[in-house]
């Protein structure tokens, strides 16, 4: 099972968190030293879709998409 990194923003959600400011340079970043996997202490790869769609809909570039 693909575990996903989901955006909350009213940090209402129950279970493990993660802060990232939300630029490109910071989630990039995140994802390339794998804070994401160890902040949320899991074991596999973290699907970042829907965060990088979130910011992509705030007009920013990650991970070259546009």
């Amino acid at each position: 099972m693909d575990s996903a990194v989901i955006p909350d923003e009213r940090a209402s959600m129950p279970g493990r968190g993660a802060w990232v400011h939300e630029t490109s340079e910071c989630v990039n970043a995140a994802v390339r030293r794998r804070a994401f996997v160890r902040a949320l202490r899991v074991s596999g790869p973290l699907n970042t879709q829907t965060i990088e769609k979130r910011l992509n809909g705030y007009g920013q570039e990650v991970n070259g998409s546009k």
